[in-house]
């Protein structure tokens, strides 16, 4: 017992030379902790920074040393980490160089309670993050003092950055016994600046943001992305973990440049993926109001009007660097839209050709929206129920693009919401009948201009088995490079799979559910069909040719369907030449002589590709899958100067920007429309009555437009773009592409 009185007695003693108190200080963590306070001890002073030997008194450092031996007995996570970990991630009373206050006491009575529920470290530090700052009131504000604050000057404060928080989370892990570290990159990659975050050990290293708990675990974060551009070839971009070790490496500590006070590993290849190319430049955003950030919703569109991306930015408790990001097209014209407190200003911005930047908008500055579009905004505002007709005030070409891409998105937005589900479950009822499909998906291509590929399988007038069996072969013929390949089971095992009137709506809400929920251009749906499936593309594609880019028959029978509709749909036939059955060889060879006559009399239509293969019968040996990249090589006419719409026994009301009043549509009516400038020409054999889908993607709405039938002008003036035309052809068809802004509606 004398002996420990002695050691004591020498810590409090004022010593004259500081190895002198630093032997003192391990001889006394002996006496009271055995040969292993005597390691841990000795460890602690022969990686000391310098400047510590003389400033740090024996007491502090003995408490510091007693608290975390405490630590380690008290919780079962402690018990189990290794001893030179201990050393290292536990023990030293600092991170940084930030002022060497005693914070371990402090500390564990305030975690205490907060990990006591815990079951291992990783718990006890996700709880800690969940709940610590909020009890401190302590949280990121760039008002702190400075950057490398310790424990108590943050919580005076209640304000840190990311180092400070950091500092404070480390701390708290190290106080109840978790090896913990400061974490973090001088540069990132992209040159938007500094961060920290740290990394606790539970059997392995795992990290966290301080004070941006993520309840779906650790090893989450925003800054992941920026981290897995870090360069290990490259020091100022590299990532750093704190040690108390020295091993040769500092840690470089942006606010203290040269200092190498504080030891470091290097840990980037833990976070880093394999060096690329350099990426297609990006723009990070931040909003400001008289300098201070501000939570705002953002809505990037490109220069075609169509939304490219949408976010929200940070503010309060979020890190400087946490904020959204789009990736842009090289030297593309972008508009942000921006909307906070109920209002919505834009800003416009070219892309580089490469790299990364950040904007930091103040809200005073932005662009505010046109009383028009601003008008727009406040009906979307309202409540769906609430609502009523879209504004009808008069929009510029420009605002109607943007006005189109808001309400395309607010549309789609809905679908999402109502057509989950089915689209999860691949089976949508409509029209009185249930639609199931299969789906595989090939390749890969940006979020709304993926492809869509309908097939149609083959049976009819069989058993159900029959039917099932093609259906299930139908999902493996056909391979497009990218796409989604859908296969659907027909409603019924009639002999008229498919062209039975309940198919279009079918088709017509599987469409939208690809485009709303899977990414799908409404430009890129392409059908095809083998067998009863090619009879069911022979009838679908003239009366359904305004949904589709292209279309191929595979072996089928056209019946009575007509030509007249596919002006402006690619159109493949492929047929055995000993196909024979129901004369369906001979009539493929007339019908691809046919769409020859057509084409060349309208030399801009009627594109078509066929092939009748020698020697083959009704199975082609799947040559006929050359029609697969022969599709895809179109994209939908979706707004054709010239139509032509021949009414099927099966009827539709609308027919790209041409649409019937509802219950006027007659079996067998023609009607030809042609665009020359700003005239509009239509015939018609049947209708009194017709309306007009109009957009500047197919005459100029600043000019007159004039509409004759025949020789009748039934106008001649100029046609307003609004929301409410928009509105009403998004409500009518989910498709963005062909939604209308200016409606005419005609009686003659």
């Amino acid at each position: 017992m004398l002996h420990i009185l002695v050691a004591l007695s020498a810590l409090s003693a004022a010593a004259t030379a500081p190895q002198d108190a630093l032997d003192a200080f391990v001889r006394a963590s002996e006496a009271r902790h055995g040969e292993a306070g005597k390691r841990a001890a000795a460890f602690l002073v022969a990686h000391m920074p310098e400047a510590d030997r003389a400033a740090l008194s024996p007491a502090f450092l003995s408490e510091n040393l007693d608290l975390a031996f405490a630590a380690r007995a008290e919780f079962p996570w402690a018990k189990a980490v290794p001893e030179e970990l201990f050393w290292n991630d536990v023990l030293p009373y600092a991170v940084f160089d930030e002022p060497r206050d005693p914070w371990r006491k402090d500390l564990l009575g305030l975690a205490r309670p907060i990990v006591a529920e815990a079951k291992s470290a990783s718990e006890a530090a996700q709880a800690l993050n969940a709940k610590l700052f909020h009890t401190l009131g302590l949280h990121y504000n760039t008002g702190r003092k400075r950057p490398n604050q310790s424990f108590r000057e943050s919580r005076e404060q209640g304000k840190a950055t990311c180092t400070g928080l950091s500092i404070t989370l480390v701390e708290a892990c190290r106080a109840v016994g978790i090896p913990a570290r400061a974490v973090g990159t001088p540069l990132w990659a992209n040159k938007r600046g500094n961060h920290t975050w740290i990394e606790l050990w539970d059997g392995d290293w795992h990290f966290a943001g301080a004070d941006e708990y993520d309840s779906n675990g650790l090893d989450r974060g925003w800054f992941v992305g920026d981290a897995s551009q870090a360069r290990a070839d490259l020091p100022e971009h590299r990532i750093y973990a704190t040690s108390w070790k020295r091993a040769g490496l500092a840690f470089p500590m942006v606010w203290s440049p040269g200092v190498e006070s504080v030891a470091a590993v290097d840990v980037t290849a833990r976070y880093a993926q394999p060096l690329a190319a350099p990426s297609q430049p990006t723009v990070g955003v931040r909003v400001l109001r008289k300098g201070e950030r501000v939570v705002a919703r953002l809505r990037l569109s490109d220069a075609q009007g169509r939304e490219v991306g949408s976010g929200e930015t940070r503010a309060g408790t979020a890190d400087l660097n946490d904020m959204p990001s789009f990736a842009l097209a090289p030297q593309g014209s972008y508009t942000l839209a921006i909307t906070f407190a109920g209002e919505t200003r834009t800003r416009s911005l070219v892309a580089g050709a490469s790299g990364v930047a950040t904007l930091d908008l103040e809200w005073s500055e932005l662009e505010a929206l046109s009383p028009a579009l601003a008008e727009l905004e406040a009906w979307l505002a309202k409540p769906a129920a609430e609502r009523g007709d879209a504004p009808t005030t008069p929009l510029t070409r420009d605002e109607a693009a943007k006005a189109r891409a808001r309400l395309a998105l607010v549309r789609l937005d809905e679908l999402r919401a109502e057509r989950a589900e089915e689209l999860e479950k691949r089976e949508l009822a409509t029209a009185g009948v249930t639609l199931r499909w299969l789906e595989k998906r090939f390749g890969d291509a940006p979020e709304g201009s993926r492809s869509l590929w309908i097939s149609m399988h083959g049976g009819g007038g069989a058993p159900k088995e029959v039917n099932d069996q093609q259906w299930q072969n139908q999902i493996k013929l056909y391979e497009p490079a990218e796409g989604f390949y859908v296969a659907p089971r027909a409603p019924t095992d009639t002999w008229n799979l498919w062209h039975q009137g309940h198919i279009d709506p079918c088709f017509d809400r599987l469409i939208e559910d690809y485009v709303a929920l899977r990414g799908v251009s409404p430009d890129r749906v392409y059908l095809m069909g083998y067998s009863a499936g090619g009879d069911g593309v022979w009838q679908l594609a003239p009366r359904m040719a305004d949904r589709f880019a292209a279309a191929a028959m595979m072996a089928g029978h056209p019946n009575e369907a007509q030509l007249d509709g596919l002006r402006n749909l690619p159109f493949a036939i492929f047929m055995g030449a000993n196909d024979g059955a129901y004369d369906r060889n001979k009539i493929a060879a007339a019908r691809g002589a046919r769409l020859g006559e057509l084409r060349a009399a309208d030399p801009q239509g009627y594109e078509h590709f066929v092939r009748i293969y020698e020697g083959l019968g009704h199975w082609m040996q799947r040559k006929d899958a050359e029609g697969v990249p022969w599709m895809a090589g179109f994209t939908r006419r979706a707004w054709p100067e010239r139509i032509v719409w021949l009414q099927d026994d099966i009827t539709h009301e609308r027919f790209y920007w041409l649409a019937l009043p509802a219950g006027t549509a007659q079996p067998g009516a023609r009607i030809e429309a042609r665009i020359a400038g700003n005239h509009v020409q239509l015939e018609s054999d049947a209708a009194k009555a017709l309306s007009l889908r109009l957009s500047d993607e197919l005459l100029d709405l600043d000019q007159p437009v004039t509409v004759k039938v025949g020789d009748q002008q039934l106008h001649a003036a100029i046609l307003p773009r609004t929301a409410r035309a928009l509105w009403l052809s998004l409500r009518e068809r989910a498709d963005p592409a062909t939604a209308a802004s200016a409606h005419l509606d005609l009686r003659w």
